[in-house]
């Protein structure tokens, strides 16, 4: 089942953080990590949450989410973001072949 890295950023030194947000999508190549949300626009309909920056990536498990977190060809990138910018991270596991309907 899907694994989810979901990342609340709040970026103090946007010329580094620019430098990161380059090093990252060739270390999630090799994990098969994809952006599903990279940034953007957003709306809160209820409570009072204002991330600055939002980003969720899909991987194939928690796992290789797990294995992509820790691994050494993403540790230099993560050394840059934990110094540019103060985040959130969780992981999530996805549904397994659940379809939600509507109602």
């Amino acid at each position: 089942m899907a694994g989810y890295v979901i990342v609340q950023v709040h970026v103090h030194d946007p010329e580094g953080f620019a430098v990161y947000r380059e090093m990252v999508p060739p270390t999630l190549d090799v994990y098969g990590g994809r952006y599903l949300v990279r940034g953007g626009d957003f709306e809160c309909l209820e409570g009072q949450w204002d991330p600055k920056r939002l980003v969720i990536i899909e991987f194939d498990s928690v796992q290789r989410a797990r294995q992509w977190w820790a691994s050494k060809e993403y540790a230099p990138a993560r050394q840059l973001r934990e110094k540019t910018a103060q985040s959130k991270l969780i992981i999530v596991e996805g549904l397994d072949g659940v379809s939600v309907q509507p109602g």
